[in-house]
């Protein structure tokens, strides 16, 4: 009989100790699933991922049913150990550090360390599994918990510790949202990965960055002479064109192709159909962010802009398009010529001199300083303090250049010579 009682007891020291393990591993999982995979199971109709949205947003409830199940059972555990103790070793200070380091042991080992490590490896597989035990428990042992947590928030309030709201943790800042898109993996495609990270930046792009300089901006003169001006709206391949009267910043407006394809066609374009053709002209601050940027081209329902500066004077020129390609990358249509491949040969490339700075960065894996003039060019002309001549050669930062051609007070081209990296024994 007694052998019997023995086993009994040993099978429920067993059960408790399995249980205490749930209640481990449960409290693990719950506070280590992925919140976003939550949500996004219970929008599936996932029930249990539901239950465990649910019980997240009251986390301080479900550690108080959590803890208070599993420190009953270790509790119990421990009683029952002493009790197994004693009757195989007798009562005295033996029979009470033998049980002391076993239940111990079971304890640390199946109860705590094991269940945890499982429950943090397949937290969002076991989280909406346990919600389906863990919510009914709180609904019945309600009243218990409540009381509990109350006799914590008077305790807190004693020692005037304010608990920090759980919803504060869940929220993501710009960086944090940058750096999970970064570390995704191959659960987001690198194509993908690389727009994502591209719309973080939009705010810190402005449109001077991407816009077309005034010296490449392709533009009708309306003072031309009449044959020649219709030469040029005849072979723009632009779909809007800017025109202007004399000089640049005499802006008119932008000539919709589309419109003078019939008056084309009939031989009847003049100067004063081309003016009665041209829409408004569209003018932005060559420091508005790109993001805003498009923003405005959306609510004013544009797709060109003529960038000025303070004093108003025409920079440069931005498209809808421009701004896209700064999210999704180049097109491989446009301007005939005008896509040239940015990739090393041999250690060096040759690229032109009007090449934006953040797109060199970009495609070259460069770091030239962008808080500066936004292209090679300039770049050269603000380091060298002058316009020098072909052949001169120049190191910036770690990057050396070598000035190939330059004509009409601008560097045309330059060759680039990719940087080495330096090797641990090259540091001294």
């Amino acid at each position: 009989m007694a052998s019997i009682s023995l086993t009994t007891q040993l099978v429920a020291l067993g059960i408790l100790l399995v249980l205490s393990g749930f209640f481990s591993m449960a409290e693990t999982a719950m506070m280590a699933s992925n919140r976003y995979r939550l949500k996004a199971a219970a929008k599936a109709k996932s029930r249990g991922a539901q239950l465990a949205i649910d019980l997240l947003a009251k986390t301080d409830k479900l550690l108080g049913v959590i803890l208070l199940f599993n420190n009953l059972i270790n509790a119990a555990a421990a009683t029952l150990t002493g009790v197994i103790a004693t009757s195989l070793f007798g009562e005295g200070e033996v029979a009470l550090a033998v049980g002391t380091l076993v239940i111990t042991f079971l304890i640390l080992v199946f109860s705590e360390i094991t269940p945890k490590v499982i429950g943090a490896g397949y937290a969002n597989a076991i989280a909406p599994m346990v919600a389906f035990v863990l919510a009914p428990l709180l609904k019945i042992f309600y009243p218990v918990i409540w009381t509990i947590n109350l006799l914590v928030s008077a305790l807190l309030h004693v020692t005037r510790l304010r608990p920090g709201n759980p919803e504060d943790g869940q929220t993501l800042s710009a960086d944090e949202l940058r750096a999970l898109v970064t570390e995704s993996g191959h659960f987001i495609p690198a194509a993908h990965r690389r727009i994502l990270i591209n719309l973080f930046e939009l705010e810190d792009v402005t449109v001077e960055d991407v816009m077309t300089p005034r010296n490449q901006i392709e533009a009708i003169d309306l003072e031309l002479p009449l044959e020649t001006l219709q030469h040029q709206i005849v072979t723009s391949h632009h779909g809007r064109v800017p025109v202007f009267e004399g000089e640049l910043d005499r802006m008119l407006g932008v000539l919709p192709q589309r419109r003078v394809v019939s008056a084309l066609a009939t031989g009847d374009l003049d100067r004063d159909e081309v003016r009665s053709l041209l829409t408004k002209p569209y003018f932005v601050p060559s420091a508005t962010p790109l993001y805003s940027q498009l923003q405005f081209f959306q609510e004013n329902r544009q797709r060109l802009a003529l960038v000025v500066n303070e004093y108003g004077e025409v920079e440069g020129l931005v498209t809808l398009e421009d701004i896209i390609e700064e999210i999704v990358g180049k097109f491989t249509t446009g301007q005939p010529g005008s896509a040239l491949s940015l990739t090393w040969t041999d250690g060096s490339v040759i690229v032109d001199g009007s090449r934006s700075l953040r797109e060199l960065n970009g495609k070259l894996g460069l770091n030239l300083p962008l808080d500066g003039p936004k292209t090679l060019n300039g770049l050269l002309l603000e380091h060298l303090q002058d316009i020098p001549e072909s052949g001169v050669s120049v190191r910036i930062g770690k990057i050396a250049m070598e000035i190939l051609h330059t004509e009409d007070r601008m560097v045309r081209s330059v060759r680039l010579f990719k940087p080495r990296e330096r090797k641990a024994d090259d540091a001294g």
